[in-house]
């Protein structure tokens, strides 16, 4: 082993250093690949696992949530008769209000962020009700709709993201994402006409959700840019999510009637609703938690990866569960839109390169 080196030794050159008050200082040697295994393997929450098992768990976290929520969505709202789709956002909302509050103040996953002005508020605001409006529409969506057919829509968010992009910010892309994006419409075409089940209504509200999600992204990156007004995902989330509750609350009343009293009367006969709602609203925050999680592990371009694939995941799995039929067209459609989707994710990379 190298003898470890002292500040004197390497400073010799230097007759101002020489002194007899002058402290020795030993350098560290760097530690062995042995070493750090031992270190890992000593202490740590990933104790237990290794680092490449902890990355899959969090990515299975991810899946298994953001599928789960629209399984779960779509049961309570067309198989159990739970049809309140305003009032069951607005639990999704109360429930990442709350769990957001805890992961930041007591278990501390982000640092806390504070709104510093005014004019930051009101940005929180308008994005919130942006949120709103893609939520309910999409949970609204799934009352109509068999969520293989939500997700096939769902999958045209880059076209909708490049329009607004272009009308709000006046920015252009390449003519190649441009032309990435005809297969992302011709195939929500194809399976728009061949989908057994279609809801003109179901339809219109699904475009709405994925419109909304695609205006909010934009209006996010618009108006959250200085760097005095740019929030964590978490912090925004913990400020969103009960402005939206709010501004949900008196759509629900009168919309929905008095849909509070009488899910706690349903409630008081049948436990299981109870369980479903809480479960429900729990796994909607999870999908928020593990989207940070995977991104903190991996890469937004890995999340973005997962997110073409999660489409295709959870159109089969709805398949399997909810024997909503298929034909070959809704299937070809639904794999030009996803195959459109990849096209553009890689043209929009070379021409972020291209423009560096």
């Amino acid at each position: 082993m190298v003898e470890a080196q002292s500040w004197t030794t390497r400073r010799g050159s230097n007759p101002r250093l020489e002194s007899p008050q002058d402290q020795v200082l030993d350098m560290p040697v760097t530690p062995t690949a042995e070493i750090r295994q031992q270190q890992y393997s000593n202490g740590g929450i990933t104790s237990l696992v290794s680092p490449n098992v902890l990355t899959a768990l969090i990515i299975a976290s991810w899946y298994c949530s953001n599928i789960g929520v629209l399984l779960l969505n779509k049961y309570l709202l067309s198989f159990y008769g739970y049809r309140y789709p305003i009032f069951l956002t607005m639990l999704h909302m109360l429930s990442c209000a709350t769990y957001s509050l805890v992961a930041i103040k007591w278990l501390e996953i982000v640092p806390f962020q504070q709104i510093h002005s005014r004019k930051q508020f009101f940005k929180i605001l308008a994005l919130s009700a942006i949120f709103c409006f893609s939520v309910v529409c999409g949970n609204t969506s799934l009352r109509y709709l068999p969520v293989s057919f939500n997700q096939a829509i769902g999958a045209t968010t880059p076209f909708f993201t490049a329009i607004f992009a272009f009308v709000i910010t006046c920015k252009k892309e390449t003519a190649e994402v441009y032309l990435a994006l005809v297969p992302v419409v011709l195939g929500i075409v194809l399976a728009s006409n061949s989908e057994p089940l279609f809801h003109l209504f179901g339809f219109l509200m699904a475009l709405g959700s994925t419109a909304g999600r695609a205006l909010k992204s934009v209006v996010q990156g618009l108006l959250l840019t200085s760097e005095g007004e740019k929030l964590h995902s978490m912090n925004l989330l913990l400020y969103m999510a009960p402005m939206a509750a709010i501004i949900l609350l008196p759509f629900t009343l009168f919309i929905e009637g008095n849909v509070a009293g009488i899910t706690v009367e349903k409630a008081k006969g049948d436990g299981f609703m109870v369980f479903l709602l809480v479960g429900n609203a729990t796994v909607a925050y999870l999908v928020n938690l593990t989207n940070f999680l995977v991104t903190k592990h991996t890469s937004a371009l890995t999340l973005q990866v997962l997110g073409n694939a999660k489409a295709a995941v959870a159109a089969v799995v709805s398949v399997l569960i909810f024997r909503n039929p298929v034909n070959i067209m809704g299937i070809t459609g639904f794999a030009v839109t996803v195959m459109g989707v990849v096209l553009y994710s890689e043209a929009k990379k070379r021409s972020k390169i291209t423009a560096h």
